[in-house]
């Protein structure tokens, strides 16, 4: 018999394997010994009420009944299959030169940044010595912007794929198998680089070719069909197809296709700041007055207000994490979060942003054509970068004296490793993000009592959610309507927003493009 059930565990218990089974027979009204496996399905907190709770879906296998296990799937050897040429080798990139594998085609991936190992240096180099290389930063490089920034893999995006095959494919290139279960699970930014590097040689062994260093400065068209693209190094790859899937910060490909008339949109973002409290305040908040415990992990949060018209929301929130540089140039600071797998520092950190549309921005900005929500974060990077001293340090305040428009004459310690400085953080937002997050926090600390603080830091900017440009594709086919072969892909073309909808918005995408070149 198989048996779906839902058991309400203490953390000790549910952290048993043999309570968990304890419990499962008492719900189920079986002998402990009929029970041939437990499957978990799904794992979740409920922190709702005097005592946390872990909430678990189990399948319960008894009798003549035993779990099937999901066979890996098997990749056939393409060294001289069709090419498709994939621009980027983020999530998007990755996992459509996987399904190109599958399905009989060598992938062809152009990397503008170096492999994860080398990454590395450069981000030392970044963290330490203030030194942005624009190919190879916490954005650009193997494995793309998730690689080391967190490793959440969170998503709402059912409706478009197998969420659970790509989280399958993870596990298989060495992810943990808790991710598959999670409510909210997470692979950890020092895990991630491991399993990206396994799913790289995973392409190569089976023929995809792999190539680092080649940033694409030019499409190669001819009567509105794409025949290729070529790099920096001067090198021209040819294919019927190409995916792109260059990832939000690539501004230069949108300038690209600006510039060869190629139709883009713009579209509407969100901005802010990374909030920082200790994770200790966060536990207390989240868990009570005992706070974490033995048994439960380190307390996440998730907020939203409407302040002034607009949304204020927690993104992309990091608990037991920290706050690293994310600039692709010189003349910027940009912010982002990350945990390792873990999750046990001292800081938890969110970024706290602003809904924005292209109608909130100055008219002046418009000049810019689909262009324009683009430059006005380009604007608040870099007035970001002034407010720092022109380096990587980054403008800061105690949150409380922000939203009492003050400038803070003293700063609480952070993770940020480059340093913060204090500084005019209305300049720094501008007039529409500024007063909707004072009033944001101010709501904030009312949900959540203790959350508004002066020994809370809110640091700038949080300016890369999502792309300020949509690359736009036809419903259907998935190619660009204007250039057939193209087929825009994932964050970068304003299809996704994290590491798992990115993977399955490229599967389709390697889909799409092997359905064309068969129809051709």
């Amino acid at each position: 018999m198989i048996q779906e059930i839902q058991l309400r565990l203490s953390p000790r218990d549910a952290s048993n394997p043999q309570a968990i089974k304890d419990a499962a027979r008492c719900k189920c009204g079986v002998k402990l010994s009929h029970i041939n496996s437990i499957e978990v399905l799904r794992r979740s907190i409920d922190a709702r009420g005097r005592n946390v709770m872990i909430q678990m879906s189990v399948i319960v296998y008894t009798g003549n009944d035993f779990p099937e296990k999901t066979p890996p799937v098997e990749y056939p050897m393409v060294e001289n299959a069709t090419p498709i040429i994939i621009i980027g080798s983020g999530p998007a990139g990755m996992f459509a030169a996987l399904k190109c594998i599958e399905k009989g085609y060598r992938p062809i991936v152009l990397e503008r940044g170096k492999d994860v190992r080398s990454r590395r240096v450069d981000l030392k180099s970044l963290s330490v010595d203030h030194i942005v290389n624009p190919d190879s930063n916490y954005c650009f490089g193997e494995g793309g912007a998730g690689t080391y920034s967190d490793g959440k893999l969170y998503t709402r995006s059912r409706k478009r794929g197998d969420v659970s095959g790509v989280l399958r494919r993870l596990v298989e290139n060495g992810a943990q198998e808790e991710i598959i279960t999670d409510a909210r699970p997470h692979i950890g930014t020092n895990r991630l680089p491991q399993v990206v590097e396994n799913i790289r040689h995973r392409i190569t062994q089976h023929g995809g070719l792999y190539l680092f260093g080649e940033r694409v400065t030019d499409f190669i068209i001819k009567d509105s069909h794409i025949e290729g693209v070529i790099t920096s190094s001067g090198n021209k790859y040819t294919a019927a197809a190409v995916i792109l899937a260059a990832g939000h910060s690539a501004r230069d490909i949108y300038y690209l296709l600006h510039r060869k008339g190629i139709m883009i949109e713009n579209k509407g973002v969100a901005l802010g700041v990374r909030a920082e409290h200790s994770q200790d305040l966060i536990d207390h908040i989240q868990y009570g007055k005992d706070g974490r415990g033995r048994y439960l992990p380190a307390a996440s949060y998730k907020i939203v207000e409407q302040c002034s018209g607009r949304g204020v929301y927690s993104f992309c929130m990091c608990p037991g994490g920290y706050i690293v540089p994310s600039a692709t140039d010189e003349a910027q600071v940009v912010v982002n979060g990350m945990s390792p797998s873990s999750r046990n520092n001292r800081y938890a950190n969110s970024g706290i942003v602003v809904e924005i549309h292209p109608e909130d921005i100055p008219a002046s900005y418009h000049n810019h054509g689909p262009l324009c929500m683009m430059e006005y974060i380009k604007d608040m990077e870099y007035r970001a970068w002034e407010a720092g001293g022109k380096r990587q340090t980054a403008p800061a305040a105690r949150m409380t004296d922000f939203c009492e428009k003050k400038i803070s004459s003293i700063l609480n310690p952070t993770s940020y490793t480059p340093g913060i400085v204090s500084a005019d953080m209305d300049y720094v937002l501008g007039d529409f993000v500024a007063p909707r997050l004072r009033e944001g926090f101010i709501k904030f600390g009312q949900k959540m009592r203790g959350y508004y603080t002066s020994e809370a830091s809110i640091i700038g900017v949080e300016s890369r959610t999502s792309s300020p440009v949509r690359i736009p594709r036809d419903s259907t086919t998935l190619s660009h309507p204007q250039i057939s072969g193209l087929f825009p892909s994932g964050e970068g073309a304003g299809y996704a927003g994290g590491i798992v909808s990115a993977a399955i918005d490229g599967e389709n995408s390697a889909l799409a493009a092997i359905n064309y070149i068969e129809e051709l």
